[in-house]
């Protein structure tokens, strides 16, 4: 697939999507491929959204070796091809790396998020090479995940644009590194989709962006996917009034609460509290208390999304 077909897939609001868990914090398969098939059909089909299977906020790093491409597989087979699904590979070597890539291509995924292999302290020739390797082994979209916070994980400006011919390299989740602004890398938006990561979707699309992280659209997809057809259709007051009326404070709760236990509440959290459960984080992390539920669960409620009350929300669990 060339980069133009990829660039179609690989846009609108990503969804780094909870993994669920069963009692004994085993991959429920099964549920998995409910949710996907809910996700789907709320919307969240190819062209307008995408789903990420095993991305930090879905578990992603602290899965298995065996579980991360039996969830793919669940995933795009409950899909039924209607979903652009993407996995992702985490701070890995080259040599595993392209083996993981292959691996998600030859499940049916069509794309991956790449984060760079900061444990090979690579500098930004070494980052070059790394995506140009995997670039040239696949036939899918790769999405570079640029992560400056970790020491060896900034990617610059102009080593992406060394990178404009390598084919398949599709879109930058774009955080700038220190010492660059949001905007040094639009002069590059018609060579690849600059996927915000900054919580800033509607500057994003001003510029040219494609697309946003939002953890909000695995939990709730209408929401994420109105965000996306307002800014679609110009309407940015109306998109960011909407965006800002949940992202922000479920973004303060959770800052709280991750200083506490090793997880911010997140998707898992929130998808109880609407009937939707899925199991808790995987230990050593602790879940919520009755305090922090209750807190959520009215930050929830004011959002104006559904949830329902404690005892319709037991039976449904």
């Amino acid at each position: 697939m060339d980069r133009n077909a990829l660039k179609k897939l690989i846009q609108g609001p990503i969804a780094p999507v909870p993994t669920p868990f069963d009692e004994d914090y085993e991959v429920d398969f099964g549920m998995m491929a409910d949710l996907t098939e809910w996700w789907v059909e709320s919307g969240a089909v190819a062209g307008k959204a995408v789903i990420k299977v095993a991305a930090v906020a879905g578990e992603g790093d602290r899965l298995r070796d065996w579980e991360l491409p039996a969830l793919v597989r669940t995933v795009v087979q409950a899909s039924k091809g209607k979903a652009a699904v993407m996995s992702a590979i985490h701070h890995k070597d080259t040599v595993r790396a392209v083996e993981d890539a292959k691996r998600a291509q030859d499940l049916g995924a069509i794309g991956i998020q790449i984060s760079p292999p900061i444990f090979n302290s690579p500098d930004q020739n070494d980052h070059l090479r790394h995506y140009e390797a995997i670039s040239n082994a696949i036939e899918i979209g790769v999405m570079i995940y640029n992560t400056p916070w970790w020491r060896f994980g900034a990617i610059y400006p102009e080593t992406f644009r060394k990178m404009a011919d390598l084919e398949h390299i599709a879109a930058v989740k774009w955080s700038p590194p220190d010492g660059f602004a949001y905007e040094d890398l639009f002069d590059l938006k018609d060579t690849f989709n600059i996927i915000d990561n900054t919580v800033s979707p509607v500057l994003n699309h001003k510029m040219g962006g494609r697309g946003y992280i939002q953890n909000e659209l695995g939990v709730y997809p209408f929401h994420d996917l109105r965000i996306w057809d307002l800014m679609e259709e110009g309407r940015y007051d109306e998109a960011q009034r909407l965006f800002d009326s949940v992202v922000p404070k479920l973004r303060a709760f959770g800052s709280r609460i991750k200083e506490r236990s090793g997880h911010s509440g997140g998707a898992k959290a929130v998808m109880a509290l609407m009937g939707r459960p899925i199991g808790l984080p995987r230990p050593p992390s602790e879940p919520l208390d009755e305090r922090e539920t209750a807190e959520l669960r009215d930050l929830v409620i004011g959002f104006g999304w559904p949830v329902p009350d404690a005892g319709q929300a037991a039976a449904a669990g």
